[in-house]
């Protein structure tokens, strides 16, 4: 018969890290992916002061309109005929993204309004016009 050797040493209990590791990274990467950045227009310019301005939450689609007429979204120069395009494309890959519109104070009102319209024409409802009051 075999008998059996008891050892006298106990074997100490080890956590495995490994899978809380694993989880840790793919929280990382899960909030990495899913945080909406902040693209600039890519224009300097001098926002209009509004005493009844109000904060909104960030919009993913950036519209900026300079005081010489320039229009930049992506910082890229885009013609006024292009935004309804641009604006399509955007909002297919982001169905539910909202529109900012940041216009020079001496921007010509005339080309801010055909922005609003081709913002319009390409299905967005939840428009901004940035003011500055800070």
């Amino acid at each position: 018969m075999a008998r059996r050797k008891h050892s006298s040493v106990e074997e100490e209990a080890e956590i495995d890290m490994t899978p809380m590791l694993d989880i840790v990274f793919i929280m990382l990467i899960f909030f990495i992916v899913t945080t909406s950045f902040v693209k600039p227009s890519g224009l300097d310019y001098n926002k209009p002061e509004a005493s009844q301005a109000t904060k909104k939450p960030s919009a993913n689609i950036f519209i900026g309109v300079s005081k010489t007429g320039i229009i930049m979204m992506e910082n890229r120069q885009v013609d006024i005929e292009r935004v309804t395009a641009n604006v399509e494309r955007m909002l297919a890959e982001a169905p539910e993204a909202a529109v900012l519109i940041q216009a020079d104070q001496e921007a010509r009102h005339g080309l801010v309004v055909k922005v609003l319209d081709n913002v319009k024409a390409a299905g967005i409802d939840k428009i901004s016009v940035s003011a500055g009051n800070e």
